[in-house]
């Protein structure tokens, strides 16, 4: 078969074009691995090369230029997601999302969607007062969940942000740890307190938890509370029981959101007992007031690693259990 020649005239483009192929050539060589074609440059034009997928590529580099000229930067991990626009046709509702600003941190950085998955994500949670948020590491769900009870907060739209996730242990026994019971916890709420601080700073964390206007605890806390005008964030909900969940549910107040994130691939309670989250989501999916947003590896916007981490894994424990299928 013979290959196609797509050309990309570099005046035609408003970046530089050192900018868009990246530190050590990374984003031209991702694309050249990804779509199977070659990037070269002659006299004052960029060519593709390769049996298909030329246009495409042409396409993802223009939106990797306009990306850049809008938001002034693009860094390698963005490219999974410009490649995902560009296979969907997207490339415009793309721009568009990342125009929308969540909040900001306090050093002034923009915290956006960068995922559709993501953008719809918030958009669910700022459009019902109860949304589940299920999906695997490294998808923003703590993060954006934790970003948009901040911004309510800023704008005084509520008095109190609470966070909690169960004290269930992964392959770990707290009664083992050291210190009183704050002490057991902290480690396993670490990830919200380093969010907290990422978007609040450190120290003005510190003095709204002293404040009592951030609250970090265990689930069990949430006892006999009817929680108002607050942001109420459940954390690794996968690890609760059916009356956890139950529980946690109820204590939905006046003026007040509740945000529930978990992922169902991680669950560590004991194997003869289902996950509260799971349940939910069965027993609560028609009622229309509450949201269940669905995200997947293509929404994780880690390192580009993690993807491929937690692909391998689902990937062999689908051949592990037809092997096990097989010798019955």
């Amino acid at each position: 078969m013979s290959l196609e020649e797509i050309m990309i005239q570099l005046n035609q483009l408003e970046t530089n074009l050192q900018d868009l192929v990246g530190v050590n050539n990374e984003n031209f060589l991702y694309l050249e691995e990804k779509y199977g074609v070659e990037i070269r440059y002659r006299d004052n034009t960029l060519l593709i090369k390769g049996e298909h997928n030329g246009e495409k590529v042409k396409s993802v580099i223009e939106l990797m230029d306009k990306s850049m000229k809008q938001y002034g930067r693009l860094s390698k991990n963005d490219l999974p997601h410009l490649v995902a626009s560009v296979n969907s046709n997207r490339e415009e509702r793309y721009l568009e999302m990342m125009s929308d600003v969540l909040t900001r941190t306090f050093s002034g950085k923009p915290i956006k969607a960068r995922t559709f998955g993501q953008k719809m994500l918030i958009d669910e949670i700022k459009n019902h007062d109860l949304c589940f948020a299920i999906g695997p590491a490294g998808t923003g769900k703590t993060f954006l969940a934790v970003a948009y009870a901040v911004d309510l907060l800023k704008k005084n739209e509520i008095s109190k942000i609470i966070l909690t996730r169960p004290a269930v242990e992964a392959g770990e026994n707290l009664g083992f740890l050291p210190g009183d019971l704050k002490e057991k916890v902290d480690p396993y709420l670490r990830p919200l307190y380093d969010a907290l601080d990422d978007l609040l700073s450190q120290e003005r964390t510190e003095r709204y938890i002293e404040k009592g206007i951030i609250e970090i605890a265990p689930l069990a806390y949430m006892r006999g509370r009817t929680l108002d005008n607050a942001v109420v964030i459940l954390d690794e909900a996968q690890n609760t029981t059916k009356s956890q969940m139950m529980m946690f549910l109820s204590r939905l107040g006046e003026n007040s959101k509740m945000i529930v994130n978990g992922d169902i691939q991680q669950i560590d309670l004991p194997y003869n007992q289902e996950s509260g989250l799971v349940i939910a989501k069965r027993y609560l999916k028609d009622i229309k007031e509450i949201s269940f947003v669905q995200l997947s590896t293509s929404d994780i916007v880690r390192h580009p690693l993690v993807s491929k981490i937690l692909k391998g894994f689902e990937k062999g424990a689908i051949e592990d259990e037809k092997n096990s299928n097989n010798r019955r």
